[in-house]
């Protein structure tokens, strides 16, 4: 392992406090040590007039696993957006724009400095593709989440009031799945979809479970807290994407109230609240669609227990893909364009249709500034998550034109005013209004610090703390002499000046130049032998699944480098 120094960079790194100072980072053995400990054969990178901070973490996204293989054979027109990149020696093609093939996937997030990327929804059954396009995605470390909020075993359980055995059956799929943490996604309604039906609100029942959307949330907070998880349940809620949808949003958050995080993992939330964006719709038709952003935000400002990532709408042609499949019908139903739908047996569905965010659509203007004011009316970046819902708003690759618009007041009011509805968007939200320019450091807060501690991994992700993977993006950006040109912010975070992953030079000058081995990372939890489960999963695989119990788990060595995050509750 090479030991590298690098010397006099700007360090922005939220954990430890440091905001923008001139710093030293020294990594040996692929982590972070002090300067000190380096030997004379340490090779030297200069930062001088740059911005240096940990590796990127993902806290969303949708990069793996069968929906977006459906979408890569769904759309080949997508893979017309060939990369204009240098490619990598001895690498393969990219291909692909809103669904980019994995290799592409690895490279692009690794030339914007991330290091890591969690997979947001991994439909059990299907967890074997999802792992094996884990490994094939290069560079990048990953999480999967199993998605349980339409699961038969957790319906039944959480019916009859059962935590404890739904809590055992949790344990026993994220063992068999080499999961992470509970996803749920329209907790009811994907299930009430096989009936033709939806959940809208978080009271409506779900056909022949006769449970509520709100009884599904509480039951699996309870669930995540009982077992201890490091992440807590990461929740897609009811009712997205609909005009006036943001009073089901805040019914939706307020469950949480009256509940504290149990794990030992630093997090501070019980629930994540994915893709906010979609969230946060006023009006009652898409008449008088409008933002509730600053509604939405006022009830997060007070709560201390969520967390929430963006889904920044990016003005692009994109591809939809959600395991909301009633919401993926109702999107064809807008669009006409093409729509696959899929379900998965006694456990989720998914839909996927194309999708254009038109610059001259008034709507979709509207949702892009929904996005930011989330971001800008929040008052702990720490809490505030820069993402795009990958690739349901726009592609990852956009992340640095988000940070540019979030970073420059100049660089949204400039988009804002070339819509061809600009006043109408003006009257229908209140980005104009909104002076906020966000800083490096809160910028790290969005991106490294924040995300992996809402994870449960920043004993892990997202800081220089010495011990830690040696995991460092450095951007050609001078904080002491900003460039006037916003646009540069958006080059720089781009294009890394240089990426390491785990102490090996993977990127420089935004050219993939290097490799080195990722790590899947997984949470095996150790609970009370549970007799009664152990029966329900034999009985139910015989009698509903076209598959095996034994064929139905995943070993470690399917894998790549994995990483057990070991949690213990029966100590």
């Amino acid at each position: 392992m090479a030991e590298y120094l690098i010397k006099n960079g700007h360090v922005f790194d939220p954990i430890l406090g440091i905001k923008g100072e001139v710093h030293n980072i020294a990594i040996r053995d692929g982590k972070f040590v002090e300067p000190s400990a380096l030997t004379s054969s340490a090779k030297t990178i200069d930062a001088s007039g740059k911005t240096v901070m940990a590796g990127g973490v993902d806290i969303h996204s949708h990069v793996v696993g069968p929906k977006v293989n459906v979408g890569r054979l769904f759309r080949p027109e997508d893979k017309l957006f060939k990369s204009p990149l240098r490619q990598p020696k001895n690498a393969r093609m990219e291909m692909g724009f809103s669904v980019p093939s994995t290799f592409k996937t690895g490279y692009d997030y690794s030339r914007m400095g991330y290091c890591f990327v969690n997979e947001a929804a991994m439909p059990p059954l299907h967890s074997p593709h999802v792992h094996e396009e884990i490994r094939d995605t290069p560079l990048i470390d990953n999480t999967a989440m199993p998605v349980l909020g339409n699961n038969w075993f957790m319906l039944e359980y959480l019916k009859n009031g059962e935590i404890e055995n739904n809590a055992a059956y949790t344990a026993w799929l994220l063992h068999a799945t080499k999961g992470f943490a509970i996803k749920v996604v329209n907790p009811g309604g994907t299930e009430a979809w096989g009936w033709g039906l939806n959940c809208v609100t978080i009271n409506d029942p779900v056909p022949h479970f006769n449970i509520t959307p709100a009884e599904i949330i509480k039951g699996l907070i309870e669930t995540n807290e009982y077992l201890r998880l490091p992440h807590s349940i990461h929740l897609h809620g009811n009712n997205i994407g609909n005009p006036g949808n943001y009073t089901d949003t805040i019914d939706t958050l307020k469950l949480a109230e009256g509940y504290s995080p149990n794990c030992d993992f630093g997090r501070d939330q019980v629930i994540h609240n994915t893709h906010l964006q979609f969230h946060s719709y006023g009006g009652d038709s898409w008449l008088n669609f409008e933002s509730k952003a600053k509604e939405i935000m006022e009830y997060v400002n007070r709560q201390k227990n969520l967390t929430f990532d963006l889904g920044v709408v990016t003005l692009d042609e994109t591809t939809t893909m959600t395991a909301d499949g009633p919401f993926e019908h109702h999107l064809q139903s807008l669009n006409h364009l093409k729509w696959a739908n899929v379900d998965v047996e006694l456990e989720t569905a998914a839909g996927i249709v194309p999708y254009v965010y038109g610059k001259d659509v008034k709507v979709c203007n509207i949702q892009w500034a929904i996005g930011l004011e989330l971001a800008l009316f929040c008052n702990d970046p720490m809490r505030s998550h820069i993402t795009t819902d990958h690739p349901n708003a726009g592609p990852f690759i956009r992340y640095p034109r988000i940070i540019k618009w979030l970073m420059s007041k100049a660089s949204r009011d400039e988009l804002l005013h070339s819509f061809k509805w600009s006043e109408k968007v003006i009257g229908a939200t209140n980005i104009e209004s909104i002076d906020r320019e966000m800083s490096l450091y809160e910028i790290a807060m969005m991106t490294r610090a924040g995300t992996a501690k809402a994870l449960g991994l920043s004993h892990m992700y997202g800081s220089f703390t010495e011990g830690l993977a040696g995991n460092v993006a450095i951007y050609d950006l001078d904080p002491e002499n900003m460039p006037s040109d916003p646009e540069m912010i958006e080059k720089a975070f781009g294009r890394a000046a240089y990426t390491l992953k785990d102490g090996v030079i993977v990127v420089k000058d935004g050219d993939i130049v290097g490799d080195t081995p990722k790590s899947t990372i997984w949470v095996n939890v150790k609970v009370p032998e549970n007799k009664q489960v152990a029966r329900d999963v034999s009985e139910k695989f015989l009698r509903y699944y076209s598959v095996n119990k034994d064929n139905y788990s995943l070993f470690e060595e399917h894998l790549h480098n994995p990483k057990v995050i070991e949690v213990d509750i029966t100590a």
